[in-house]
C-alpha cells in the first residue's frame, strides 16, 4: 500500500516525529521505516529511499539487535547512551535533511534543525530517565523503560508516515514533558555533586 505524496507541512511534521523517534532509538527508527518501505507498506518522502536498501536494512537490523541487549544492562546503558549522543542526533539530522530534499531552501534548513532538535530532546530525556532508574537494585524498571522506548520509536515511525500531523502533535507534548524531565535530572545531578563536595570538604 502506498501513501499519497507528502505536502510541505506533512514533511515538517514527519521530521518532528521521526526525529524524536530517532532520539529514542535511531536503529529501530531506521529499521522500521526501511522495512515498511521495502515491503511496500508505505512510501517514504523523496530522499529517504536509501533506508530500504538491503545493506542499510541489514546494518540497521544488526545494530538494533545489539542495542536491544546493551540498552537493558544497568550501568552499561548509561555508557551506551552517552556514546550515542554522537549517533542519534547527527543521524536524525541527516534523515531530516534527506526527507526535506524537495523543500524550499529555508524550509529545508528548518526541517534539518527540527529533526536534530527533537532528537536531542528525546535523547536527553532518555538519558535523564536512565540516570534516575539505573541505581534501582532491581533490573525490571530498566528493562521495562528500554522496551517502552523501543516500542515508542517504532510506533512513532509508523504514525509519522500515516498521520504525520498527529505524530508531530504527540511528539510536541512528549517534548514538553521531556524538557521538564531533563531539568529535573540536571537538578538531581547537581544536588548529588554538591553533596559529594560537602562530604569531601568535611573530611
Amino acid at each position: 500500500m502506498q501513501m499519497p505524496e507528502f505536502s510541505q507541512g506533512d514533511i515538517l511534521a514527519f521530521v518532528v516525529a521521526t526525529g524524536f523517534a530517532a532520539g529514542l532509538n535511531v536503529y529501530a527508527t531506521a529499521l522500521a521505516l526501511g522495512a515498511m518501505a521495502r515491503l511496500h507498506w508505505i512510501e517514504l518522502p523523496v530522499g529517504l529511499e536509501l533506508l530500504a536498501n538491503t545493506w542499510i536494512l541489514s546494518a540497521s537490523g544488526v545494530l538494533f539487535a545489539i542495542e536491544v541487549v546493551a540498552d537493558k544492562i544497568p550501568g552499561f546503558d548509561l555508557i551506551w547512551n552517552a556514546l550515542h549522543t554522537f549517533v542519534r542526533i547527527p543521524v536524525a539530522a541527516l534523515m531530516a535533511y534527506a526527507a526535506g530534499s524537495q523543500l524550499p531552501p529555508a524550509a529545508h534548513v528548518l526541517a534539518t534543525c527540527m529533526g536534530a532538535g527533537f532528537a536531542a530532546i528525546a535523547h536527553g530525556s532518555k538519558s535523564a530517565a536512565r540516570v534516575a532508574v539505573t541505581p534501582s537494585p532491581e533490573p525490571v524498571s530498566n528493562i521495562a523503560l528500554s522496551t517502552a522506548e523501543d516500542a515508542g520509536a517504532v510506533g512513532l515511525s509508523w504514525v509519522a508516515v500515516h498521520h504525520p500531523m498527529t505524530g508531530a502533535a504527540v511528539v510536541i507534548a512528549l517534548a514538553v514533558g521531556g524538557i521538564g524531565l531533563m531539568w529535573w535530572g540536571y537538578r538531581l545531578a547537581r544536588g548529588g555533586v554538591r553533596r559529594l563536595v560537602r562530604r569531601r570538604t568535611a573530611h
